[in-house]
């Protein structure tokens, strides 16, 4: 058996050890942290220590928190996933008087975020739609210093290929790793000069403002075709202090289902108020050979140049997703990939109210390129059908989240079942105004991938620097 036959292994240098104390933990080597460090070491050109070039590092400080229902009491509050995300929409709400007792617990626009503790080193940049929301003490904030760093420029290098070992390295921890200030305080920043430096911080504000715009303009869309509808969206609030659900004389049961779930009266009437009025089946929009939740396939690991992203229910909602490389021979046909314009609806999983099972999502032109697991329930509008961004933008409601809930199957593990997901309303508005909702959403997707590209452009130029010597 050669070197090459181990799949996690790499050479290490003896002076890596001495330098490193002779610390015998993988984590330093296996990282790239000793590579990017010798990779900097070689440019010829000014490098700022970390600590130099920010005005803070920090975490909110380790407390309980105090959730409330009521968003007029409330701040939405981002654990450490959450920071990932790209619809801040639907997170908890940690209390005003918690948040005004403790100002640190708040993130502003521009700073950088790292994950301190369990999986180090996820990052992500503060953008408008993230401003003034509080965060978990898991999550360090690094706050640029405007005056000597562009904060853009900042969190290109921290989140380069070059940065993130770097601060990885610095973990320490046996089952749960932390990760402090001190131990990044003194790592290398380097630095290109104002022109390069400008260029690389523009990219990331643009990223920013397209993807918070973009959050903006589907929200909008949203809220628009509800209005049409005469209802407004449903506040988690008001539906858990509706107390029909406690108990009620029923008189529609079917042999199709003895489980009260579905039989909801709360939702009945929801449905009852969408049938009313023009409306189409759900499963007659879409294309039926693609109109399925569950789709099992063996997983055959293979190369990126040779194979798939394969995506689950968490990372697919993720901005930056992380995921597992499939041969694309294995998945061929499986209906693992899907167009631009579908709609994915997490299939399996249970009714905690701040879990994934239900939440809509539509994929892009750029996400296509991504596969998706078995445990999403495909909807690909059939064409002349609907407009894929006018069923997004119903379907991604908390109106149609809790439809969807309400024609759940299953034990500890819920499914929509299939005969009801089927006939599922959707309400019409006709062409020339879901035409127009679609429009807002089809720019916000297109906004999407324009600040992923952008944001990618930001990394190649820094990465592009350092490869090249700084030259």
């Amino acid at each position: 058996m050669t070197f090459t036959s181990f799949k996690n292994a790499c050479i290490v240098r003896s002076r890596w050890l001495e330098e490193g104390g002779r610390r015998l933990d993988c984590n330093p080597y296996m990282s790239g942290a000793l590579e990017a460090r010798d990779a900097l070491k070689k440019l010829d050109c000014q490098k700022d220590k970390l600590r130099e070039v920010t005005l803070a590092m920090f975490d909110s400080g380790r407390e309980s928190r105090n959730w409330v229902n009521d968003p007029k009491c409330g701040v939405r509050f981002m654990g450490c996933s959450a920071i990932s995300l790209a619809d801040l929409s639907t997170l908890p709400l940690i209390s005003k008087k918690q948040v005004a007792r403790n100002p640190k617990l708040l993130v502003e626009e521009g700073w950088s975020l790292i994950t301190r503790s369990g999986t180090i080193g996820r990052m992500a940049y503060v953008r408008p739609d993230m401003a003034g929301l509080a965060c978990s003490e898991d999550v360090l904030r690094v706050v640029p210093d405007p005056d000597r760093i562009p904060p853009g420029y900042l969190y290109a290098f921290l989140s380069s290929s070059y940065g993130v070992p770097l601060v990885v390295s610095g973990t320490y921890g046996a089952v749960i790793q932390h990760i402090e200030p001190e131990h990044i305080s003194d790592l290398p920043v380097p630095r290109f000069g104002d022109a390069i430096e400008g260029r690389i911080d523009s990219l990331i504000s643009s990223a920013a403002k397209d993807i918070s715009e973009s959050s903006r303009l589907i929200n909008l869309a949203t809220q628009v075709l509800l209005t049409c509808i005469d209802r407004e969206d449903l506040r988690d609030d008001f539906w858990h202090q509706d107390k029909r659900a406690l108990g009620w004389q029923e008189s529609t049961i079917s042999s199709e289902s003895f489980r009260a779930l579905n039989y909801d009266p709360r939702i009945a009437e929801i449905r009852r108020e969408i049938e009313a009025r023009p409306h189409s089946k759900l499963g007659s929009l879409c294309d039926p050979s693609q109109f399925k939740g569950k789709i099992i396939f063996t997983r055959i690991d293979a190369e990126p140049e040779h194979g798939y992203m394969l995506l689950g229910q968490r990372n697919a909602f993720h901005v930056r997703p992380e995921g597992r490389w499939i041969s694309r021979k294995s998945v061929a046909g499986l209906g693992l990939i899907v167009p631009p314009g579908t709609i994915l609806v997490p299939s399996h999983g249970t009714l905690g109210e701040f879990e994934l099972y239900c939440r809509a999502l539509i994929v892009t032109k750029r996400t296509a390129q991504y596969a998706y697991s078995g445990d999403f329930f495909r909807c690909v509008p059939l064409e002349g059908a609907i407009e894929s961004g006018y069923l997004f933008a119903f379907m991604r409601s908390r109106l149609a989240f809790r439809m969807l809930r309400s024609i759940s199957t299953g034990g500890k593990q819920q499914e929509q079942h299939h005969a009801m997901m089927y006939r599922l309303p959707i309400p019409r508005l006709g062409d020339e105004k879901e035409r127009e909702i679609a429009a807002l959403v089809d720019r916000g997707c297109q906004l999407y991938d324009r600040g992923l590209d952008s944001e990618d452009q930001a990394r190649s130029l820094i990465e592009e620097q350092i490869l090249n010597g700084g030259v």
